[in-house]
């Protein structure tokens, strides 16, 4: 028996890897970038169900939730690269503008600082460009 404490993080990502593994042998090596890149966005309702009036019809719509929690990622720093853009994919596939993206990004300055603001906002403007990139193409 080892007096070292074993890490619960470790452990609980350990089981969720086994799990996969289960479920598919393919997500062996599961990554968020991966996940992103799978399944950039979800439908709007699926995405309505699961940030929007789903479970509270009084409460906030899909769009305010989603800005709320690019607020949330971008105050957390750029470790939340992969959420801070399908964020953005969402909070645009919910009606969101670019303009209104960008200012909770910059709202988030005062609370989060500038590095973290300044690197949210490239991931954001990452995700705009492959708008018009889409845009182009069709």
């Amino acid at each position: 028996m080892s007096d070292t404490p074993k890490n619960p993080f470790a452990e609980m990502m350990a089981q969720a890897q086994e799990m996969a593994k289960a479920f598919n042998p393919a997500l062996e090596s599961f990554s968020p970038k991966g996940f992103e890149a799978l399944w950039p966005t979800m439908p709007k309702e699926l995405m309505e169900m699961s940030f929007g009036k789903g479970l509270n019809e009084k409460g906030l719509d899909a769009k305010t939730r989603l800005l709320l929690a690019l607020a949330g990622f971008t105050m957390l720093g750029a470790q939340n690269e992969t959420q801070i853009r399908m964020t953005v994919r969402h909070a645009l596939t919910a009606g969101a503008t670019e303009d209104e993206i960008a200012e909770t990004i910059a709202q988030m300055t005062m609370f989060a600082g500038i590095p973290s603001m300044t690197r949210a906002m490239e991931f954001a403007r990452e995700v705009f460009a492959e708008n018009e990139t889409k845009g182009q193409d069709t």
